[in-house]
């Protein structure tokens, strides 16, 4: 048996690093994951990897900054699986610079990717997640728990040089966060954050390998230099970035029957820092 066993969840993000690593623990504890990325073909891939290690799994071309890529997202999770009892709001990237040289558009990005685009998630999953918590407690007496799980950073809860738009955005996260474990407690549903220190995926890379994302037409380098990456891990006790396998664990954690008691939390996993 395992923890998530019939449960529907969605991960947005999945195709590559925490993300992936996330929908592919999930589907091996028995959930349907509805993988979502902005690039099909890693989200494809990501599937095809499920199903072939006997699970089930949907690939969606998502994003989540577009209003009807969400509603998109959540109608064929809906129709294909029937419900939904895990959202994972993981999407993002980080577009980097100092306050005094950064503009509007870097600062807008990084807001509607890490904190909007996360609230849009949320509403328009209420009806499947809020509304059918609702109708059980009508009919009998109590309501099936569902998780909510969002994605922060340890920038979000300590700031980072070059990053005030990210951390602004990864700090909003944590207030929607407690907000919502307030106003849906009552229906059964969890809403947690996670809030990651050095994890190693494209967006910690070391930037001269020239990794980059493309948004709107423009594109925008990924990664951080590589004497930053030596400096962290120095200041890491555990000495060493965590893999996207570690960090997915906590997650599997906040979306399984072991956290059913507990909600509104930021969890820093971080090596011990």
């Amino acid at each position: 048996m395992g923890l998530l066993d019939n449960k529907v969840a969605i991960v947005t993000g999945s195709g590559r690093g925490i993300g992936a690593a996330t929908a592919a623990l999930f589907a091996q504890h028995g959930a349907k994951v509805v993988v979502s990325d902005i690039d099909i073909a890693p989200a494809e891939a990501m599937v095809s990897a499920i199903k072939a290690a006997g699970g089930q799994g949907l690939a969606v071309k998502v994003d989540v900054t577009s209003d009807g890529d969400i509603e998109e997202l959540i109608g064929q999770t809906v129709q294909t699986f029937g419900g939904i009892d895990i959202l994972v709001n993981n999407a993002g990237y980080t577009w980097d610079g100092v306050v005094h040289k950064m503009n509007d558009e870097q600062w807008e990005a990084m807001l509607a990717v890490h904190l909007t685009a996360p609230f849009k998630m949320i509403r328009a999953a209420a009806p499947h997640m809020r509304e059918a918590a609702k109708k059980e407690i009508e009919t009998h007496g109590a309501a099936q728990a569902r998780k909510i799980i969002n994605v922060s950073s340890t920038t979000g809860t300590r700031g980072n040089p070059g990053q005030a738009n990210y951390a602004a955005g990864k700090a909003g996260i944590i207030g929607l966060t407690k907000t919502l474990a307030k106003e849906w407690g009552q229906f059964n549903i969890q809403v947690n954050a996670i809030a990651f220190g050095y994890i190693d995926t494209r967006l910690t890379q070391a930037k001269e390998k020239g990794d980059f994302t493309e948004r709107e037409g423009k594109k925008i380098d990924l990664g951080i230099p590589d004497q930053m990456r030596q400096m962290a891990k120095m200041v890491i006790p555990m000495g060493r970035a965590g893999t996207p396998e570690e960090a997915a664990g906590p997650m599997l954690f906040f979306a399984s029957d072991l956290a059913n008691y507990v909600s509104g939390q930021v969890l820093e996993i971080t090596g011990g820092m």
